[in-house]
């Protein structure tokens, strides 16, 4: 059977002209009408999805008791259209589950979803409109060198903007979260999940760790010092040589034993060049002298690690989302935004409760910490929040601050 007599069978059934159908099979619009259903590969029971436009063209004024979905508006895109080619495309219904869930739960409703799409466009329209109004204010006076200063930072803070929408849509894979490099290891007989860092300069252990591993009381405290970088640490002396095994094989290793490290073990860069270790990504392994082993899963690295990521401070980002100020993770939005205004705390008490719940955590960090943080240029409560965004790991809180 032809399109153009399906057209027509809708014709007859439900008065609609076929000018006025657009019909869709898996999201694409069939708009052949000489070719038949065996030419379209339109199998018996599969489902086509009826668009209908320009209804007073066919039927006069619609039917006040049959409301359709909103038209489109003037220079806008199409609500049901979009929710069409959303429902015929699983990667798109994917993506539109992660960046937009609010208008994804409402893909079965058309009225819902058109409503939510306007109510999206409108927003996006009013702050475009706010803020070319504040552009024309400021150029009231061309020679005001304060208001060209604000118009320059509006019209970065738009194109700052821009970059991460196109990002979000073109781009999604950079806000994804990318786990550390982990293997098993065993110290002196002790299993320990080790760190494997390419860009740290010596391997590095735990006072912990090295009590676990029995191996404290050969650190050598003459190589006792204090480390310097984004923050400093405590190194507390050094073990000349301890067995490790990687793999199947053992091999001698020297460790610095520091203080201030979140990680048990960290395998850097000297004990890599040493064994001409090569850190296979496509394989997913570390190769150390012919013998390949895995990385851990996500679901084997040590939670300590993550715990800081899951407390960093967040950025709103578009559609209600947020992102990760120091790993860039994007989150959907939360279960909170979508409660009602008179459910929420007033705003002066939210700053309220914050105060006092940093005031509350402060002793819970040494003084030194802080002081070191606001040494490099920071006040004391930025200083507090980020080391409790980062579980009070100071060269983590000062690399927060620094990236703000």
């Amino acid at each position: 059977m032809p399109v153009s007599t399906l057209r027509e069978a809708i014709q007859a059934e439900t008065a609609i002209a076929p000018t006025s159908q657009h019909l869709y099979h898996n999201g694409r619009l069939i708009q052949d009408d000489t070719k038949t259903m065996e030419q379209l590969q339109i199998a018996d029971g599969e489902m086509l999805a009826l668009h209908v436009r320009d209804m007073q063209g066919s039927t006069g004024v619609p039917d006040q008791g049959r409301r359709g979905p909103p038209r489109r508006r003037p220079g806008g895109q199409d609500p049901e259209l979009i929710r069409l080619q959303i429902l015929g495309d699983p990667n798109l219904r994917a993506e539109a589950t992660r960046q937009q869930p609010q208008l994804a739960a409402a893909l079965d409703d058309p009225q819902r979803f058109a409503q939510l799409f306007n109510d999206s466009y409108d927003r996006e329209q009013r702050e475009r409109e706010e803020r070319q109004r504040q552009i024309a204010q400021l150029n009231d006076d061309p020679f005001d060198i304060e208001a060209q200063a604000k118009i320059e930072e509006m019209i970065r803070q738009e194109r700052v903007m821009e970059n991460l929408q196109n990002a979000m849509e073109h781009n999604p894979e950079v806000f994804g979260r990318v786990h550390m490099l982990y293997v098993d290891v065993e110290v002196n007989g002790h299993r320990v999940k080790a760190l494997v860092d390419s860009g740290a300069q010596a391997t590095i252990m735990s006072p912990s760790c090295a009590e676990a591993c029995g191996i404290m009381r050969l650190v050598d405290k003459r190589f006792a010092g204090v480390a310097r970088g984004v923050g400093t640490a405590n190194i507390i002396g050094r073990v000349h040589s301890a067995q490790i095994k990687v793999g199947s094989m053992f091999l001698p290793c020297s460790f610095t034993v520091m203080e201030g490290k979140q990680v048990e073990l960290l395998l850097g860069l000297d004990m890599l060049k040493r064994y001409q270790a090569s850190i296979d990504l496509a394989k997913d392994k570390l190769i150390i002298q012919g013998e390949e082993v895995p990385f851990l899963g996500e679901a084997e690295i040590p939670k300590e690690s993550e715990e800081a990521l899951e407390e960093e401070p967040r950025l709103p980002g578009p559609a209600g989302t947020t992102i990760g100020q120091r790993s860039g993770v994007v989150s959907g939005p939360q279960s909170a935004a979508t409660a009602s205004p008179r459910q929420n705390p007033p705003q002066q008490a939210q700053q309220a409760q914050q105060a006092s719940q940093q005031q509350a955590a402060a002793p819970n960090f040494p003084e030194e910490h802080i002081n070191q943080l606001m040494a490099l240029g920071f006040p004391r409560d930025a200083a507090i929040n980020a080391l409790q965004a980062t579980g009070g790991n100071v060269e983590f809180a000062a690399g927060l601050l620094f990236g703000a």
